[in-house]
């Protein structure tokens, strides 16, 4: 284990200087915050109707995905978006529609249940990439997300391997078909978040 790996996330947000953000950033963080409780959200849900455990393991992994952003938001003293952190309630009407409609999908059928975890992955794959590149020198920003993408990766080879064994398919929606094999056909990694 490297010596940038056996740093807990927290203490790197701590100890890294405060730098001036972005409108992007600063979007980027507010963005980032509330897709992880969609996340987290659809997955306990999801979690009540199935009763299959990763999606109870991976909701309380999004909480952390959640707790890190919220201590990059309370560092840089931005308006929290999460206000009612209840099931189902954002502030972006955006994710209000997008926790409805994948929650429809993913009570229809436990094949659909498992497509939906593997679409959640693969969008913030996609919006975590898209956000470290509005990064312009926030280090502690930057490792943030790089741990969320860690996990990200981590559970969509975790969604991928339930959905195969259950002999479902899918194919990805907002990654190229490329980048989900390169993950899915990767080993595990190690995060400072779960």
């Amino acid at each position: 284990m490297t010596g940038k790996q056996s740093v807990s996330i927290d203490t790197v947000v701590e100890t890294t200087a405060i730098e001036s953000l972005s409108v992007d950033e600063e979007q980027g963080l507010l963005f980032m915050r509330e897709e992880e409780k969609l996340a987290r959200d659809v997955y306990l849900t999801l979690y009540d109707v199935w009763g299959l455990q990763i999606f109870k393991n991976i909701s309380e992994s999004e909480q952390s995905h959640m707790d890190a952003i919220k201590l990059l938001i309370e560092k840089y003293q931005l308006a929290d978006p999460v206000i009612d952190d209840s099931v189902g309630v954002y502030t972006d009407y955006h994710f209000v529609e997008t926790y409805e409609a994948l929650v429809a999908k993913g009570t229809e059928s436990l094949e659909g249940a498992l497509q939906v975890g593997n679409m959640i992955e693969e969008l913030d794959i996609k919006d975590i990439a898209e956000s470290i590149d509005a990064v312009d020198g926030n280090d502690d920003i930057v490792a943030v997300y790089e741990e969320l993408m860690k996990g990200s990766r981590n559970h969509l080879r975790s969604f991928w391997d339930v959905l195969t064994r259950y002999g479902f398919a899918y194919e990805p929606q907002f990654i190229s078909q490329e980048e989900f094999d390169a993950i899915i056909n990767s080993p595990m990694e190690s995060t400072n978040l779960k």
